[in-house]
Formats: C-alpha cells, sequence, structure tokens
C-alpha cells in the first residue's frame, strides 16, 4: 500500500457554468485522486464554500450568471478563505482579461483556447507546493 492511500485527499472546488467543462474539470482531477465538489456559478460556489468548506484549492470560470469568477475571487480572498489558492480557468485570452484576472486576486490564470489537463495539474501542483 503506498502512502498516497493513506493520506486525505485534496479537496479542490470547480466553479463553472458550463456541465461539459465542469464534467471534463472533474473527471481530469478525480483521475488524479483529489476529491472534487462542483458549482455552478460564483453564488453557488460561495454557498459550497460555507457549507463544506474549506477547500485546499478552488479553480473556476470567469464568465458566469448571478457572480462571476471575478467577482468570486475577490469575495473568497476578502474573507476566512483568503489563503485559498485561486485558479481562473476561462476563454478569456487577452492581456487586459489576464491582468483583470490577477488583480482580482487570482493565483492564477489559464486559458481554455489552450487548456491541457498538464497545464491544470502542473499548476494546481505549483500553488499547493506538490510535486505532480
Amino acid at each position: 500500500m503506498s502512502s498516497s492511500d493513506d493520506k486525505v485527499k485534496t479537496r479542490i472546488l470547480v466553479v463553472d457554468d458550463s456541465i461539459t467543462t465542469r464534467t471534463l474539470e472533474k473527471n481530469i482531477l478525480e483521475q488524479e485522486n483529489f476529491d472534487v465538489t462542483v458549482a455552478i456559478n460564483g453564488e453557488d460556489a460561495w454557498k459550497v464554500l460555507e457549507e463544506k468548506g474549506p477547500f485546499e484549492i478552488m479553480v473556476s470560470d470567469v464568465e458566469m450568471p448571478y457572480m462571476n469568477g471575478l467577482e468570486l475571487v475577490k469575495k473568497v480572498k476578502s474573507s476566512s478563505y483568503a489563503n485559498m489558492p485561486c485558479i481562473l480557468c476561462t476563454s478569456l485570452a487577452s492581456d487586459y482579461d489576464r491582468d483583470k484576472g490577477i488583480a482580482s486576486g487570482a493565483n492564477a490564470y489559464i486559458t481554455k483556447g489552450t487548456f491541457d489537463q498538464k497545464n491544470l495539474l502542473d499548476t494546481i501542483s505549483q500553488l499547493l507546493g506538490t510535486i505532480a
């Protein structure tokens, strides 16, 4: 039995209004033995954080109804969850959008156009201080 079987799984909150993207990210992360909880928008994510938190890391889309990813990250970073790393994973690829994402408090900004699972997993490992 390896030591990874003994340790508690890292809890990740995935936030995206697209069921396709949510499911894809959830499946990728669960294959890597993460404990994944999903939310359908920023408002839903905040409720999940309050009810099931804390999480070790959050991966969120930007463009969502009710509360977008930038608003969600700002809210997280000004709360008791401020130390939780936040990754924005979005189709918004301009430097302006990236700057807005980082200014909101996001620890990393990944564009879906260049999305590959290794990039997501490497970013999560970096932010959690683990080796992929």
